[in-house]
């Protein structure tokens, strides 16, 4: 089991969406669960990350900063994983 950094509810691995810190320090959605690297995890759903996004949870869990633009590209990966 797993926590969403969004909405903090309990699901298992396979249900949520996987946010990945490498070992370079890139962070990026991890739709397979299979990058290496410090990981964390959301819903598969925009408002969850929208919702950890300002409460800065991806910035304490992965211990990194996590600049604007990286946002907006999870946000938009996130929603054409969501679509499909």
């Amino acid at each position: 089991m797993r926590t969403c950094l969004g909405c903090n509810e309990q699901r298992s691995k396979k249900e949520l969406v996987r946010v990945v810190r490498s070992p370079e320090g890139e962070v990026t959605l991890d739709l397979t669960g299979k990058k290496n690297g410090r990981g964390a995890y959301i819903c598969p759903d925009v408002q969850c990350l929208r919702k950890a996004r300002k409460a800065k949870r991806f910035e304490r869990s992965l211990s990194c900063e996590i600049g604007a633009e990286i946002y907006d590209e999870m946000e938009r990966e996130l929603a054409a994983c969501v679509k499909n």
